[in-house]
């Protein structure tokens, strides 16, 4: 059995810690940056139900392969995926699969860390009173002069980087659990303090109609693929974070009920973030479609200009800071794991390592936003017509290699693992659960994967 295997890199503590470490890699950007502003864009009510349903048939079956695979191999994801190929018969370069997870985490870690860093400085920014009474213009202008200041951007994906590594430095107990411990309730109660915040504004009823309400004209087939991807991506699968620490989960804990526990945490923090941010854009008359730029130009307007703004928009971008670092520990830890297996070096060595090489890819970002702006490497091809190094990392990681490394997981857990190791894993029986959970990630969800990818890549 492979439950019967250990880590050396030590295992939770509990089932709870699993459960605060993974939702607290899955929650982060994606919920309180992007799922607000693509809700926005999409309509709103429509797209959750959408989003929703998606979560249940495409992101919690894959969880549980990635969990699953993770703890039958108890190793990085590279040896995981070589051990179990071998194990299953067949050769072993399914540790490319392993590879692919590792390089996508430690290339979206080199962007994700310097728009973390925004968030950090918009923290100062906010208690400082910089938005308070700014007009749009005057935040525009604040933002764009903060991006466009290599300096600065390097001193906080520097600092942003610094805080991520000491953690993962600290290994799986003395770091990683200690930390998710402190942030993850940290951030639900800020989320919940910040709801209270927006129940008060005046507009919570439009904001939670336009979050719940389903109204079925304002969604396009555009907007259900990006719910489709949305539910993917926002569990951090696909890029190794969910089969490392699955490898650190006790035998005895539950693959299903654990996976399941963790989608709802990660839904309950996006919807959550939507019930504080609609209702603050309506009460000041703004649009929720306007992009990108809700957290970073549009809320920092309507938080200069509201009772006790100062205040309630700083903790806002501590929580963003808060679900940015949970995420950001994840990311580096497989490439973390793999070092100190295949390299024999200290774990302190490793993240070190990792760490510098993350922060110099980190510079192609920093400098993307302003002395490279105009830097479109690949600007010959009419797809890549203007991106600019940062687009390209973006596009690579979250169009590429997320999808493939879902839909290769996909595969392999349901066509070339043996049901007795699958079963052996999930502990579901032969019943109903088991072959459920067996057709979606045989079918259904390898089919909706593949639409996602083609997608993405603009094939559809």
């Amino acid at each position: 059995m492979g439950s019967k295997r250990v880590s050396i890199h030590g295992q939770w503590s509990s089932r709870w810690a699993f459960i605060l470490a993974a939702t607290g890699s899955a929650v982060g950007l994606g919920n309180i940056w992007k799922f607000p502003y693509i809700t926005g864009e999409n309509g709103g009510g429509a797209f959750v139900l959408v989003y929703l349903i998606c979560i249940a048939l495409i992101g919690i079956p894959i969880m549980m392969a990635e969990v699953m695979l993770g703890r039958r191999g108890r190793q990085s994801p590279v040896n995981t995926m070589e051990m179990l190929a071998v194990e299953a018969g067949h050769r072993p370069y399914w540790k490319w699969l392993g590879w692919l997870g590792v390089i996508a985490g430690f290339l979206i870690l080199s962007y994700y860390s310097v728009i973390a860093g925004w968030a950090l400085a918009y923290v100062f920014r906010t208690a400082f009173g910089v938005f308070t009474l700014a007009t749009p213009d005057g935040v525009s202008s604040i933002f764009s002069d903060f991006i466009g200041a290599p300096e600065g951007l390097l001193f906080w994906h520097t600092l942003f980087m610094l805080m991520t590594m000491i953690v993962v430095a600290r290994g799986v107990r003395g770091g990683l659990e200690k930390v998710v411990k402190f942030l993850m309730p940290g951030l639900f109660i800020m989320l919940v303090v910040l709801v209270g915040y927006a129940m008060n504004s005046g507009e919570f009823s439009r904001g939670l109609d336009f979050l719940f309400y389903p109204d079925f004209s304002k969604i396009t087939r555009d907007g259900v693929l990006i719910a489709m991807g949305h539910a993917f991506f926002t569990l951090s699968l696909g890029m190794g974070a969910i089969m490392v620490y699955g490898s650190y989960l006790p035998s005895h804990a539950s693959i299903a009920r654990t996976s399941v526990m963790i989608a709802l945490a990660d839904t309950l923090v996006a919807l959550m973030a939507g019930m504080v941010i609609f209702p603050v854009v309506f009460a000041n008359n703004l649009e929720p479609g306007v992009g990108p730029g809700l957290i970073f130009q549009t809320l920092p307007l309507a938080f200069g200009h509201m009772p006790g703004g100062v205040f309630f928009g700083t903790l806002f971008f501590i929580l963003l800071t808060f679900a940015a670092w949970s995420s950001s520990i994840s990311l580096i830890e497989p490439a973390v794991a793999c070092l100190v297996e295949n390299r024999g070096v200290s774990r302190i060595h490793a993240a070190v390592t990792m760490g510098i090489l993350c922060w110099l890819f980190g510079l192609l970002t920093v400098f993307s936003f302003n002395i490279w702006a105009d830097f479109a490497p690949l600007g010959m091809f009419e797809h890549f017509e203007g991106k600019t190094l940062f687009d390209l990392l973006d596009y690579l990681t979250s169009n590429i290699m997320l999808p493939l490394g879902g839909l290769l997981i996909a595969i392999f857990a349901a066509w070339i693992m043996k049901c007795e190791a699958s079963r052996d894993e999930l502990e579901l029986g032969e019943g109903f659960a088991y072959m459920s959970w067996r057709f979606l990630v045989r079918y259904i969800t390898p089919i909706a994967v593949m639409i996602v990818f083609l997608r993405a890549i603009e094939v559809i």
